[in-house]
Parts: C-alpha cells; sequence; structure tokens
C-alpha cells in the first residue's frame, strides 16, 4: 500500500490528482522540467531584453517595488488558452480522454448545444473516469461506472440508482463534473484550464489566438496530432529549429543545395521583438511568431503575379484595387506545443498553402501524414537523448551547457531567454 502511496512526480512539480481534490486555481507553475527563476544577468537575458538598472536595496520599501515589479512580469500559465485536439481526430459518438497542463480532461460532443464541452475527467460519484464512457440516446455523458448521466453544463440529470418517488439526488451541486471553458477556432478544441465559474465567459475578455489562413477557402489545410515521450520545452525547441532539418531528415525533406550533400547552409534568423506575449522573427522569404505557451508559425511566401484577389494573412494583409497586382504565394505551417505532463508534450499541427491546391484534390491524407511521421519519427531519439543531458545539467544551466554561436539558433536562444525571464 506505500508503493500506492508515492507520489508519481517529485513534490517540486504539480499534482496531476483530479481537481475535485486540488483546485485549479491554486497552481501557480506549469508542469515543465525547469524552474522559473529568471537571471537577468544571463547572457540569453541581455541578448534580447534590455533590463532596468538595479539599484541599492536601501530600504524595505525598495525592496518590496522591486518584489512587486518582477511579479508583475510573471507569466501565468494558468490563465491561458490551450489547444486539446483538432477536430478531425475527434468522434462525436464518443468521448475522448485528454491530458494537458497534468490536467486529466474528457472532449466529448454536446448534441444539444451542439458544441465541443470539456469536463474534468472524473465523475461526481466514484470518480471514474468519464472518458471511458459513452454519449446515451439522449445525448448526455453517461458514466460507464454506474450510469450517471450529465448534460453540457456540467448536471447531473440521471441516477439510476436512485428511486424515481424519493429525493432528487440528481440535482445536488455534488452530483455536478467540473467544467472547464471550451471553444472552437480554426477547427481546433481549446479549453481553459480553470473550472471557477468566474472564467465561464473567459472568452469574451481573452480571445483565442485566430490564423485566418486556416479559415481561408482559397488556402489547403492539412491538420493533425501527435503525443511524444519528452517535455514541451524540448518539443518547442524542435520545431523552431529550421537548420536541423537538412541532416535530420536528410532524404525525408527536400533541402536546398548547401555546403554539403546534405544542403546545409548559413542561416540568417533576426529576432524583431521578445516580450511577455513572445517574439517576432525574419529570415529570407519567412515570417514567424511565438505567440506562448503553445503557438509557433512560419510563413514562407515569394512574389507571385495574381488578378482580382487578395490573399489575407496572419502576418501581413495585402489589397490591392488594380486589375493586376502584385500578391504572395504563401506556405503557412502552424504548429501548436501543448504541455502534457513532465517529459510528456503533444503536438497538433496545421499546414495550409495558397500554391499547388490541385494536389490535395488527388493526393489522399493519409499520405501526408505518412510522410510528416517519418519526419517526426526521425527526431525522437535525438530529442530524448537531448532531454536527458539537460536535465542533468539543470535546465536553468542550459544557455552553460549548450553552445549556439550562430544565428540559425536565435529562435531556440529567443525561447530560452523568454522562459528564463517569464
Amino acid at each position: 500500500m506505500e508503493a500506492l502511496r508515492t507520489p508519481i512526480f517529485p513534490s517540486s512539480n504539480l499534482s496531476v490528482l483530479p481537481t475535485r481534490f486540488l483546485p485549479t486555481r491554486s497552481y501557480d507553475k506549469p508542469l515543465l522540467h525547469f524552474a522559473f527563476n529568471p537571471s537577468p544577468n544571463s547572457p540569453i537575458y541581455t541578448n534580447f531584453s534590455k533590463s532596468k538598472p538595479s539599484t541599492p536595496r536601501s530600504s524595505a520599501r525598495t525592496s518590496t517595488e522591486s518584489a512587486d515589479s518582477h511579479e508583475e512580469e510573471k507569466f501565468d500559465w494558468f490563465s491561458q488558452w490551450y489547444p486539446v485536439a483538432p477536430l478531425c481526430d475527434l468522434d462525436k459518438r464518443k468521448p475522448h480522454a485528454k491530458k494537458v497542463m497534468g490536467l486529466d480532461i474528457v472532449v466529448w460532443w454536446d448534441r444539444k448545444e451542439t458544441e465541443w464541452k470539456v469536463f474534468d475527467d472524473a465523475c461526481p460519484h466514484r470518480l471514474a473516469p468519464l472518458s471511458e464512457g459513452r454519449i446515451d440516446q439522449w445525448g448526455r455523458l453517461q458514466c460507464v461506472y454506474h450510469g450517471w448521466c450529465l448534460n453540457g453544463s456540467g448536471d447531473c440529470k440521471f441516477i439510476p440508482q436512485a428511486p424515481l418517488d424519493g429525493p432528487q439526488v440528481q440535482t445536488s451541486k455534488k452530483a455536478c463534473a467540473s467544467v472547464y471553458p471550451s471553444a472552437v477556432q480554426n477547427g481546433i478544441v481549446w479549453f481553459w484550464p480553470k473550472t471557477d465559474p468566474r472564467f465561464r465567459d473567459i472568452l469574451m475578455k481573452k480571445k483565442l489566438p485566430y490564423i485566418p489562413e486556416l479559415d481561408d477557402p482559397s488556402y489547403t489545410k492539412s491538420m493533425g496530432s501527435r503525443d511524444f515521450p519528452f517535455g514541451y520545452e524540448i518539443l518547442v525547441e524542435n520545431v523552431m529549429d529550421p537548420a536541423h532539418v537538412a541532416y535530420t531528415h536528410f532524404r525525408i525533406m527536400q533541402a536546398p543545395q548547401g555546403k554539403d550533400r546534405e544542403g546545409g547552409t548559413p542561416i540568417d534568423i533576426n529576432v524583431k521583438r521578445l516580450d511577455m506575449d513572445g517574439f517576432d522573427a525574419e529570415r529570407e522569404h519567412a515570417k514567424t511568431k511565438f505567440i506562448p505557451p503553445c503557438l509557433y508559425y512560419t510563413c514562407l511566401e515569394s512574389p507571385a503575379i495574381q488578378s482580382n484577389k487578395s490573399v489575407s494573412s496572419a502576418l501581413t494583409k495585402e489589397e490591392s484595387s488594380s486589375p493586376d497586382h502584385v500578391s504572395t504565394r504563401r506556405v503557412l505551417m502552424t504548429l501548436l506545443c501543448v504541455p502534457v505532463s513532465p517529459g510528456n508534450s503533444r503536438l497538433i499541427w496545421a499546414n495550409s498553402r495558397n500554391i499547388g491546391l490541385w494536389i490535395d484534390r488527388i493526393v489522399p491524407q493519409w499520405i501526408f501524414h505518412m510522410r510528416l511521421n517519418l519526419v517526426l519519427d526521425s527526431d525522437l531519439y535525438l530529442l530524448h537523448v537531448e532531454e536527458r543531458r539537460i536535465m542533468k545539467v539543470g535546465p536553468p544551466n542550459w544557455h552553460k551547457a549548450c553552445f549556439v554561436p550562430t544565428k540559425s539558433d536565435a529562435h531556440i536562444v529567443a525561447f530560452r531567454g523568454w522562459l528564463r525571464k517569464y
């Protein structure tokens, strides 16, 4: 029995107990491998941010004001929208189990309200996973353990074991499920990781990230998701790194002609902005943006002549009234890196383009997915080893253990700088 009481994760990380026992509002740090200890003297910090000059702590008041200012700069990981799954991966006929930020959740389709719902994956009766249940004939979420039925608001509507002429125990607040705010944007289900009723209308106050190309019929769209046995920060670093493509994915992805057989070449990446809201960067024919905590996208573009059309973009918007105007050919790679639990992460991708539209009409989606998974497979072992070695030296010492002298690593340095500061 002692073994059953031993926590899965060290005490320094967050608990993964159901929210019924540990309310999410008490969380203040993410389930990541590193500690949030900003170091204004670190090289990463000073490269991308102008820190305020330090002042002597001559009084308690000065110290207090400095501490308050420091707290204001903290990134609140549990006051953000998180992507759960693309709609193409969800079946409306059954509930789906997911884990995000250490929280076990269930995603299901509420037929009555015609909306995707996100609940705490624990039945209020005996804490059985609701994700193992089913959608009953009235469109309610039914627990497979004892048949309790819940509507889209989390209210219990039916308890089979309760006599019809007895007390209406299903109306008790204790019989209700914990409901997370949720929404659908760009074909992806998102949720807000707090069940407090105060956040029921959080969508009105904090909007979801929006990529217009993903809803633009003039663009193709390919979506999918995959879970990985390494942490969120390792996943983010990898998707931000264009320099590894020619070598790690040699003969899987086509690379331009470079200095060697594989196609390696200098990549001049310039970070234009870095603050609590992420960063923007540019390189030749490409613009990138990181919107924390999850969204990273790259827009590859080249000039093209089109007629009577304007192309919208998350990065730029070009409109012209002339009959023949210069528009843009764009390939957009939208990557959502989701922290699942310590040492685990999820990638949701949504790739779109406004060129070669005919390809998607004749090539089935499973071929694109198979090729992409070959690319992801070729990263796995390298990232597994990298993560273990970073853990040995300690994530806060990343900038000491890793030597990143070229501009091709600017995205990674910017991301690590963002982590350390915020």
